[in-house]
């Protein structure tokens, strides 16, 4: 299990699409997606309705972990494919603590496709 931080919208999906820098290279395809609404040059939404709306990515669970909590942000990121929509916490340890929760459902519980 590997894990790699991507904090630009376009930056993943060259990553996913292993185009750009990723072209020609063997970068593995992500087994869980967490996706912040608010990234540069292409926001979480556009990432999202990428990734699902492409046959070849759109079986990737795409959990939505961002700071807001907005009835509409959360039923537009279900509307989209989001598989989950989980508002950061505000202190260290309550990250800490949702992490380990993802970690054990999507991980430990969850069975994935190949």
């Amino acid at each position: 299990n590997e894990l790699r931080f991507v904090e630009d919208g376009v930056e993943l999906l060259n990553y996913l699409h292993k185009r750009g820098n990723y072209a020609g290279t063997n970068v593995p395809r992500p087994g869980l997606i967490l996706l912040d609404w608010n990234m540069p040059r292409k926001n979480g939404w556009e990432v999202l309705q990428e990734i699902k709306s492409d046959p070849e990515l759109q079986q990737i669970p795409v959990i939505v972990l961002t700071t807001s909590n907005t009835e509409e942000d959360i039923s537009h990121a279900y509307r989209l494919g989001a598989n989950s929509f989980i508002t950061k916490p505000v202190t260290f340890e309550g990250l800490v603590e949702v992490m380990r929760g993802l970690k054990h459902f999507w991980l430990e519980i969850v069975a994935m496709p190949p």
